[in-house]
């Protein structure tokens, strides 16, 4: 990293910070000791796939603790560069925090090459971050999309160091607590050559049957369509 962008945060005064946060903060079981309530109960439904005229994206806009419905107009797609787009699921503030940050290094990779960088680069700098942090009760996962010098790109990235390209056998992905209901929606209705406006249909007639069925997921829904 160069002078300046380095990312680190002030950890547990125990012997290894890791196991301890592993232990007190479990994204799914909350404290595994049971000192503390604190548990992640979120739920979402965010979606994007690749077609012959681009990249579609189209999330949901409700921000859920427990049963709780704090917000219905979250903005779940962040706009990283003005060429690369990465969506929202798991915990917000992770989610925007650790996003935000790549878009800083897009920024400064731009700077120094004098090109843009592509969706593969982008994603793999997020998963590396998130990697160096893996344990330590972060709570991502997050879907990095773009047009770069090979045509549309979409890869999936999560807290653990996940990184999955879509392919022509996979060419779309969908997370969240409402993202079964937006596969089964993506699987009989996707094909490659969708017309835009066909995309645009698709993505929103899974998420809205996503919504209907789920009720962590609801709210508006937001729909970008990215093209070359």
């Amino acid at each position: 990293s160069a002078p300046g962008t380095e990312t680190a945060f002030a950890l547990p005064a125990v012997a290894s910070p890791a196991t301890y946060c592993s232990r007190k903060f479990d994204v799914y079981k909350g404290d595994l000791d049971g000192e503390h309530d604190i548990k992640f109960a979120k739920g979402t439904t965010t979606l994007a796939f690749k077609f012959k005229g681009g990249v579609l994206v189209a999330v949901d806009s409700r921000s859920t603790q427990g049963a709780y419905i704090a917000s219905g107009t979250v903005k779940k797609i962040i706009e990283i560069s003005p060429y690369l787009l990465g969506t929202m699921a798991g915990g917000a503030a992770d989610c925007a925090y650790w996003e935000r940050n790549l878009g800083v290094h897009c920024r400064l990779y731009e700077l120094r090459n004098k090109e843009r960088i592509s969706v593969a680069a982008a994603s793999k700098v997020l998963c590396n971050m998130l990697l160096r942090y893996k344990g330590y009760g972060l709570s991502v996962g997050t879907m990095i999309t773009g047009w770069d010098k090979t045509g549309p790109q979409l890869y999936y990235v999560d807290n653990d160091g996940t990184r999955l390209q879509a392919s022509d056998d996979m060419p779309y992905f969908s997370v969240g607590s409402g993202s079964t209901y937006a596969y089964g929606v993506l699987d009989v209705g996707y094909a490659w050559d969708l017309t835009d406006e066909e995309a645009v249909e698709l993505g929103q007639k899974a998420i809205y049957h996503a919504t209907h069925r789920d009720a962590a997921s609801g709210g508006v829904n937001n729909v970008y369509l990215g093209k070359d």
